[in-house]
């Protein structure tokens, strides 16, 4: 009688447990049902993300994610998807994926684990690194040089934590400012409010230096090591199947390449680890 009560005890609280479990989220059908896509992206991250000229979302990021949108598309049978593109911060597309009113996010954005704990993500799309900028006239030569100085960097970004992690162990006196906008970090850096400003280099180098040649230069050290994926809802395994299909496609066909150079192409050919990284994640069937 103990045997079998003991035992039913423990069947009993398993089945309680998975009475309560989360049923996994199933994005494709939504869309099906919906004939509606809903996509965050960020507004303001050149030359991953951005509005352009049309007011239409642009960069590399979103042209990776034309072709994961048109991959869907066939698989829920309309090839005509209506595409709900929704603007936001970090903080505010990691929160719209999670809570399902966006269906994605195509942006710049990192992948850690933390993150993973609320949402999932798609084979890497980019690797990049945390970099500083600072006025052309800056004495400053190193990070180490930051000691004591105001470091503007983007809010809820993992270049913040990374650059906290540093100042706490390394960089005494260093005052971090964080901002809501890039182009508040570099108002500030241009008025002299701030002595630097920290975010993903190539971000940095769309933002600052190719478009403000002359004012601004970039550190040669990284702050951080930033791998960029599409922002998916958590346990979607059909969903990011799928996406992964797509970007599998275009890093086979050679695809890949012309969106590289359209965004990236100033700033040469890829990283030898970016090359990597593509070839890596061309998945086989």
């Amino acid at each position: 009688m103990k045997k079998f009560a003991i035992g039913a005890l423990v069947a009993g609280c398993l089945f309680a447990a998975g009475a309560h479990a989360q049923p996994a989220p199933n994005t494709l059908a939504k869309i099906k049902s919906a004939k509606v896509i809903n996509v965050a992206f960020a507004a303001d991250s050149l030359p991953f993300s951005f509005v352009d000229q049309g007011k239409a979302p642009a960069g590399y990021s979103i042209d990776l994610c034309r072709r994961v949108i048109a991959r869907i598309g066939q698989v829920v049978g309309n090839p005509d998807l209506k595409v709900n593109w929704i603007a936001g911060s970090t903080a505010e597309r990691l929160q719209m994926v999670q809570s399902g009113k966006a269906d994605m996010d195509c942006a710049n954005t990192t992948q850690t684990l933390g993150r993973l704990a609320n949402v999932d993500f798609s084979s890497l799309i980019f690797v990049d690194a945390g970099g500083v900028i600072l006025r052309a006239d800056s004495p400053v030569n190193s990070i180490a040089e930051l000691a004591g100085k105001k470091v503007a960097v983007l809010k809820g970004t993992t270049t913040e934590k990374r650059l906290n992690a540093i100042v706490r162990a390394d960089l005494a006196g260093t005052q971090i400012l964080p901002v809501t906008d890039p182009k508040e970090g570099l108002a500030l850096l241009e008025s002299g409010a701030v002595d630097a400003y920290a975010g993903d280099r190539i971000k940095l180098v769309g933002l600052a230096v190719l478009n403000n040649p002359g004012k601004f230069v970039l550190l040669n050290e990284e702050l951080s090591f930033e791998p960029y994926a599409i922002t998916l809802p958590r346990g979607d395994s059909a969903l990011r199947l799928e996406v992964n299909r797509a970007l599998t496609q275009v890093y086979q066909s050679g695809e890949i390449e012309t969106i590289f150079a359209n965004w990236l192409g100033k700033l040469g050919r890829p990283t030898g680890l970016l090359a990597a990284m593509y070839m890596l994640y061309s998945i086989p069937e």
